[in-house]
């Protein structure tokens, strides 16, 4: 049996940048960090010659083109597994709609296990760049690139998108306790809203080749918020994801709507700095930067609406359970 945790996301600042219609013409560049949330995948080997996928639903299939779960349909095809093993995935949150890079952390989660079931070991690189072909190429998803990078290496990381299609991953320096510092002044709120992110992706995408003035501010942002870290003037996140927020309405005519904007509006009114929807936007949860001491008059403030503690995550995709026993194939 082979168990592996992959953490989920908060992207703070650049996002849309990682869009390949974006960074082949101006490089992109996001400011990311895992979070103590993970999707686990478990894996087991059969007697029998078939595949059980254990999810929402249940599949029994006699073959990995019969799968129906495109992303682990993919996966299998891409490792070279093929059959006798049971695949059961797990979430700590839902995450149809979340906002925070569940699908992508879920595909490295299942390549980081396949590979480890055939007693092969790759790079977090190798599992973020399959990652995306799986989803973005086979699978054909509306989305880029930040979320497989940041779930395969976690931490809280500086990505750059390049012309070259080929990404650089920068770990921000930064110790336990401030780590834990910055990580206290965030809130994440659920709108109580799902969506499908598929359909607002497609639209920014479409609209990339006449928001790159609006998505040059957004990346300018993104590269002020690295110096910020490094400087520990963590203060400055907020007021930066504020303007980002108003950027990034810009970018589809779905990422907010009126309940989004009452929820923002209460959070600014109470003492939060500065935020914005998690993800493609239009739902999932709404994360906010607020100074410690003001925190419960935000809780309050958003009382209908349920809070996700969370801490921010040292670790990407990683196996934390590898059991063998004799094969009897």
């Amino acid at each position: 049996m082979i168990i592996t945790q992959t953490p989920l996301r908060i992207s703070f600042l650049g996002g849309g940048t990682d869009f390949k219609e974006y960074y082949i013409k101006n490089e992109g560049y996001v400011v990311s960090s895992a979070i103590d949330k993970y999707i686990f995948v478990i894996l087991k080997e059969r007697f029998d010659d078939l595949i059980y996928v254990n999810y929402s639903r249940k599949e029994i299939v006699d073959s990995v083109d019969k799968i129906e779960h495109d992303l682990v349909r993919e996966a299998m095809k891409v490792t070279g597994v093929k059959n006798g093993i049971e695949i059961t995935m797990l979430a700590d949150i839902p995450s149809e709609g979340s906002g925070l890079g569940s699908s992508s952390s879920l595909i490295v989660g299942l390549l980081n296990a396949f590979y480890t079931y055939k007693g092969k070991q790759v790079t977090n690189e190798q599992l973020a760049r399959e990652a995306c072909e799986i989803e973005i190429e086979r699978c054909g998803k509306p989305i880029g690139k930040q979320d497989q990078y940041i779930a395969a290496y976690g931490g809280i990381s500086a990505i750059k998108f390049n012309k070259d299609d080929t990404v650089d991953v920068e770990r921000i320096a930064i110790d336990e306790g401030l780590r834990r510092k910055f990580g206290s002044n965030f809130l994440l709120f659920f709108t109580g809203i799902t969506r499908s992110s598929a359909n607002i992706l497609t639209e920014q995408k479409a609209n990339t080749g006449d928001k790159f003035k609006e998505l040059d501010s957004i990346k300018s942002l993104a590269v002020e918020a690295k110096k910020y870290i490094d400087r520990e003037h963590y203060e400055e996140i907020g007021n930066l994801l504020n303007k980002n927020w108003m950027i990034k309405k810009e970018l589809s005519s779905n990422i907010s709507n009126k309940e989004i904007e009452m929820m923002y509006n209460s959070a600014l009114m109470a003492g939060a700095l500065g935020g914005k929807i998690a993800g493609a936007g239009g739902g999932g949860f709404l994360l906010l930067y607020v100074n410690r001491e003001l925190q419960n008059n935000v809780r309050r403030a958003l009382a209908k609406y349920r809070e996700m503690p969370f801490l921010l995550e040292q670790d990407g995709s990683k196996v934390i359970f590898n059991y063998r026993r004799y094969s009897w194939k």
